[in-house]
């Protein structure tokens, strides 16, 4: 029983953390919401990333998307992924689905190949990056080390 009383006494300590450090991103960072607009969540997240001096990563994906579902699974597993990926970039999700396609904000972006996509922006707005996630994956599923090869090669040097 002494063996499991460490672990477990370890995790209810951290977990309060774990659970701040979620619930203190932006809103537009934690899910898809087809209620949320994405023009003014698109302009709160520029202004972060001009202040902390960051671009900003626009994922595109939806509730009903099993590999946004994943990448999800993926970064709550690998907290320092999931660190070092807040740490570089703004994260603003974005919904697309049959309750709202987003299809006037989605018309400033060339075409998602499949889902979930990324972009990457300058502060200013400018798209320097489009591409689907499956460039992070190795054998159907999530890389931690193509994650950090994608974070090193788009973070602000």
């Amino acid at each position: 029983m002494k063996k499991y009383f460490f672990p477990l006494t370890l995790y209810l300590l951290l977990l309060p953390l774990f659970v701040s450090a979620q619930t203190s991103l932006p809103a537009y960072s934690r899910a898809y919401d087809p209620a949320r607009d994405p023009f003014a969540d698109g302009r709160a997240a520029l202004k972060l990333a001009q202040e902390t001096n960051r671009r900003v990563l626009i994922e595109i994906g939806g509730d009903w998307c099993r590999w946004c579902h994943v990448l999800d699974k993926f970064l709550a597993e690998n907290q320092k992924t999931r660190e070092r990926l807040h740490r570089n970039f703004v994260i603003l999700k974005v919904n697309v689905s049959e309750a709202n396609d987003n299809a006037e904000f989605m018309a400033g972006f060339p075409k998602p190949i499949g889902y979930p996509h990324i972009y990457i922006t300058e502060a200013d707005g400018s798209i320097i990056f489009s591409k689907d996630t499956a460039e992070l994956q190795e054998n159907y599923r999530y890389s931690v080390p193509r994650f950090q090869q994608f974070i090193d090669k788009w973070k602000l040097p």
